[in-house]
């Protein structure tokens, strides 16, 4: 067998290793347009701000090596121009020469990666605004930075705008930072990236929030970065994080299969609408493991996953993708946030019914030293209690609790299974009740009737009067120290023993600091013949919502 594979990063590399393994008779010939194979990009932003010092280290493996261990022709500098469907061809250009060749093939696997979005700006093309997607990009902007600029804007709020602003914060460059939407880090709830915000403004990074670039022009040796509110800023550098669009050239130009955002359109077994023809990584379209709808996803773990399941089913096994939840992670000076599955927004989007709860667990035992809080959402089935998306923010052990709950997914279990889940524990790494256990006691109390909640925006944007009767169930000095507007505040501790001053024709609206003492208020006030229900995740949450008030 004669196996062709197009792009040497990623997706194509870990297809051309996994295809050796299983067919030790086989050529495969690796093509890659860039000088590099396999190596990091989710590193680049962390070399631009010395975290890795040494180049090298951003390099996987190289182009020798996977010759030498794998026994592949690895062709760096080399574009494949065409595919010839009929003949089982590819016309490739080796970009050092000129020369362009035909090459055959039995089975082709197709893992050109996606581009950096270059919106069509006036002034876009002018010197020193850039994009990151390589090695040489990596070059351009740390060459910048080394040689002592003192203002950099970064254009796009994602995970690549928020690793560079923190690298970019470390060398001392002063950092602006613009993103059209009205929150950070978009595949996220708004509110559950309020902590990011937080940690960046306190670092001094100058975020605008809901503007958007019209422009760019150049004034001496600075760059002028036009907004639409009118604002002009002026910079020495520009880098544009706003997304990327899948390289389909290729696919298109071939009459294969794409879907309406561009991705390459394959099934399970990573085959596109040609049966000989495969594809991998952030240039298809996969299915959403939560919805099961088309979507993109630019991602390295399901990328690598595709590329050898890819492999498989070229080589003659039957192997299949289960479809991507977009697990994800993004750490951001002392801040991580982390999520899996399905958020809040798009299962509106989608008209899926849901709950959500929020807990406020410290990442270990809170009598151990050094113990730090989370803030931890998980959205859940109604009526079966199954994990739908998971989001946590913190400072430390979110990674943990994201990876569990991923796990949960994809093994289609329940909240009441997160009750039970036997996790380890130290004082050190956890508690008796892991953050897990007490997010699958909330969500569990709620679907079995025993904690009955309303959800924060529910309390706050009630359309219909009367607006639930407000208790905040704290002590006078956390009421003190802020509360929700229009609360009444009565301690838990007091509760039993004045029940007499809360209105018995009113619904009730209870919260605390994080929900506990919440609960155990809702479940006096029942059992004494009071309508009421618990606000999700207390006055943290509403913190996270109306973080200024």
């Amino acid at each position: 067998m004669k196996l062709l594979i197009v792009g040497g990063v990623a997706g194509g590399a870990s297809a051309a290793a996994r295809a050796r393994r299983l067919r030790e008779d086989a050529e495969i010939i690796v093509f890659e347009r860039g000088p590099d194979v396999s190596f990091a990009n989710c590193g680049l932003p962390y070399y631009v701000g010395g975290v890795i010092a040494e180049r090298e280290k951003l390099l996987v493996t190289t182009a020798e090596r996977l010759r030498i261990r794998f026994n592949l022709d690895v062709r760096t500098g080399s574009s494949v121009e065409s595919i010839d469907r009929v003949a089982k061809t590819v016309r490739v250009r080796d970009l050092a020469t000129g020369r362009e060749y035909n090459e055959s093939y039995d089975k082709l696997i197709l893992s050109p990666g996606a581009a950096p979005v270059r919106p069509k700006l006036p002034g876009v093309e002018l010197p020193g605004i850039l994009t990151l997607r390589n090695l040489e990009d990596v070059d351009r902007i740390k060459r910048r930075v080394d040689e002592g600029i003192q203002r950099v804007v970064l254009v796009g709020g994602g995970f690549i705008g928020l690793e560079l602003a923190e690298n970019f914060v470390k060398r001392g460059v002063a950092t602006t930072l613009i993103e059209h939407n009205k929150q950070l880090l978009p595949p996220f709830d708004p509110e559950m990236t309020t902590p990011i915000v937080q940690t960046l403004l306190a670092q001094g990074v100058d975020l605008q929030l809901g503007e958007s670039v019209t422009g760019f022009t150049r004034a001496g040796n600075d760059l002028i970065v036009e907004l639409k509110s009118g604002t002009r800023i002026h910079t020495q550098l520009v880098v544009l994080g706003i997304g990327v669009s899948p390289e389909n050239k290729l696919a298109l130009e071939s009459g294969l299969e794409t879907g309406v955002r561009g991705g390459i359109r394959v099934d399970a077994h990573q085959r596109t609408s040609d049966s000989d023809i495969f594809a991998a990584g952030d240039a298809v379209e996969i299915r959403d493991a939560i919805s099961g709808n088309p979507f993109q996803v630019p991602l390295a773990g399901p990328a690598n996953r595709q590329g050898r399941i890819a492999a498989d089913n070229a080589c003659g096994r039957d192997s299949r993708y289960r479809g991507t939840q977009g697990t994800a992670i993004l750490g951001v000076f002392d801040q991580t946030a982390a999520m899996t599955g399905a958020s809040e927004k798009a299962l509106k989007k989608a008209g899926r019914p849901f709950r959500k709860i929020y807990v406020h667990p410290a990442q270990h035992a809170g009598y151990y030293p050094g113990a730090k809080p989370m803030a931890l959402k998980v959205l859940f089935d109604p009526e079966n209690g199954r994990i739908l998306g998971a989001q946590a923010v913190g400072s430390d052990g979110v990674d943990k609790r994201i990876d569990v709950i991923a796990v949960a997914i994809q093994a289609g279990m329940t909240v009441f299974d997160m009750e039970e889940m036997e996790l380890a524990y130290a004082p050190q790494y956890g508690s008796a009740k892991d953050p897990i256990n007490m997010a699958g006691f909330v969500a569990s109390g709620i679907l079995r009737g025993d904690h009955p909640q309303i959800d924060l925006e529910s309390v706050m944007h009630v359309a219909a009067e009367p607006r639930p009767y407000l208790i905040d169930v704290r002590t006078p000095q956390e009421f003190s120290a802020g509360a929700i507007p229009g609360a009444m505040n009565l301690p838990v501790d007091e509760l039993r023993k004045r029940l007499h001053e809360i209105p018995r024709d009113r619904h009730l609206a209870v919260y605390c600091q994080v929900g506990q003492r919440g609960y155990l208020a809702t479940r006096i006030l029942i059992q004494n013949g009071f309508s009421v229900a618990n606000i999700g995740g207390g006055y943290k949450t509403y913190k996270l919502f109306y973080p200024n008030e």
